[in-house]
């Protein structure tokens, strides 16, 4: 009882819960944010954060155990086949887009879309901030050895390293750009090709995110609830790492042309072209092992030849330099490393138990990402000494503590924390 009422008397940055909870199957802490409205996220923000059953038991655990138990993916194959009936094209154009970045989820979409339900569909990417070497091998693999059409766009590099270095000020979040355009560019892809569906990998569900309205189907994206959704198209309406259109173009010297390339599609665009984004997740099994596995097989993709620092696998999320800082401020902001969200997903798909997932987040979760670091600090300007000061003030008090100059979780799913 003390504990909790310790707990309870500490700061709670950014609307998090102030009870640390587990889900009792996966792991996932009850700290893990949902999506937000990023185009209006600021530093004075509040996060939703993912639910837990009075079982504590998380809603992606449920969302998964529902999957395995209850759906005929035999009429979930008949619903794609109509779908695509519905869509395709006869004169052999495009009547389909695919994002993606040459990465095992791409991979498998792209082929499962084109080789096994007999559509045309162009490949689109929004560039990383940095590519690695493997990352650009299989991007290279996917379209070359795969045999797909491709859309490479590279937003304006020296507005993205700005807009990435404002967002780890404002909001410790160096993915938030690459996000913000990573997800408007598809439908926007969608107008410009006059190609009015595209298919997403998989379905929010998969991490907890709740993202439907009442009477909304689970198989179609929508911007509503996804953090992407926007009351404006104008820039100068919006939010981008964490500093208003407004302010940038006054005091950053940006244009407004400059940010239009991270504003989302007008709506009535989209309504008019009657654009729809599926989930190819609702419609085939979806596991990100076996996305490994076939992508392998199909294109020779290739893992990273040496563990990713953070977690214990070698295939997730090769393609930039910057994503192990996305991962890593994760760890700060809300005591989720990239080992616990990986292995959440491996525990929801029965790959490993409860009790090895708690080891390899004991293990790997939190470790500090030395590889590409001196070209991240390069790319937002700042030297070790400025991150990790930085670092330290996102640092929710309800989350750490500092013991002999040493910050530790006051909680972890291994009952080690200090205030366990």
């Amino acid at each position: 009882m003390e504990s909790k009422n310790i707990q309870n008397k500490l700061e709670v940055k950014y609307g998090l819960p102030s009870e640390v909870l587990f889900c009792k199957i996966c792991n996932i802490t009850n700290q893990r944010p949902n999506s937000t409205n990023e185009f209006q996220h600021n530093p004075e923000s509040k996060k939703s954060t993912i639910n837990f059953n009075k079982n504590g038991i998380c809603i992606a655990c449920e969302h998964k155990e529902k999957q395995h138990e209850f759906i005929d993916w035999d009429v979930r194959d008949k619903e794609l086949k109509d779908l695509c009936d519905r869509f395709r094209k006869k004169d052999g154009s495009y009547d389909c887009i695919v994002p993606g970045s040459g990465g095992k989820d791409s991979v498998y979409a792209a082929w499962k879309i084109k080789y096994e339900y007999g559509m045309n569909p162009l490949t689109v990417t929004w560039a990383p901030h940095l590519y690695t070497d493997v990352g650009w091998k299989n991007f290279n693999a996917w379209l070359h050895v795969g045999g797909f059409d491709n859309y490479l766009f590279t937003p304006n590099g020296k507005t993205h390293r700005l807009l990435t270095r404002l967002a780890v000020i404002n909001l410790l979040h160096p993915f938030q750009p690459f996000i913000m355009g990573q997800k408007t560019f598809v439908k926007k892809m969608c107008d410009k090709f006059n190609i009015p569906l595209a298919f997403y990998g998989e379905m929010p569900g998969e991490y907890g995110n709740k993202t439907l309205k009442p009477g909304a189907s689970e198989r179609t994206f929508s911007d509503a609830g996804t953090g992407f959704e926007s009351i404006s198209i104008d820039p100068m309406q919006l939010y981008f790492g964490g500093v208003s259109g407004e302010e940038l173009v006054n005091n950053h010297e940006l244009t407004k042309n400059d940010l239009l390339a991270y504003t989302p599609l007008d709506s009535q665009i989209e309504k008019d072209k009657n654009i729809e984004v599926h989930y190819l997740g609702y419609y085939v099994k979806w596991d990100p092992q076996e996305c490994y596995y076939f992508s392998v097989d199909k294109i020779g993709f290739e893992a990273n030849p040496v563990r990713t620092e953070g977690t214990y696998s070698k295939y997730n999320s090769l393609d930039d330099k910057i994503d192990g800082y996305f991962y890593y401020t994760s760890w700060i902001k809300f005591g989720m490393g990239r080992a616990m969200q990986d292995s959440a997903q491996e525990i929801r798909n029965k790959k490993i138990t409860t009790d090895e997932g708690k080891a390899l987040i004991k293990k790997f979760d939190g470790e500090f990402p030395h590889r590409y670091y001196k070209e991240f600090l390069n790319y937002i300007s700042m030297t070790d000494k400025e991150f990790r000061e930085k670092c330290d003030k996102f640092r929710s008090p309800h989350i750490w503590k500092k013991l002999d100059g040493e910050w530790k979780l006051r909680h972890n799913v291994n009952k080690t924390g200090t205030d366990d």
